[in-house]
């Protein structure tokens, strides 16, 4: 049985994969699929390197 992680994982890497397929199909929106799919492969890698890591966000550093 696959765990919440793992089946998140294979989501993001098929979510990459239909952005390559729509950005070969159509030259206008290669780039900004490539960039889409990268980015869903980076978030995938990181849920399987440190599924329960946090990711600091602009919105998260305090102005002491």
């Amino acid at each position: 049985m696959a765990t919440h992680a793992e089946l998140a994982v294979n989501l993001l890497r098929n979510a990459a994969v239909f952005f390559r397929d729509i950005g070969a199909q159509n030259a206008e929106l290669k780039e900004q699929m490539d960039v889409n799919a990268r980015t869903y492969d980076a978030v995938a890698d990181m849920l399987e390197q440190d599924p329960t890591g946090e990711m600091p966000l602009p919105s998260d550093s305090s102005s002491s």
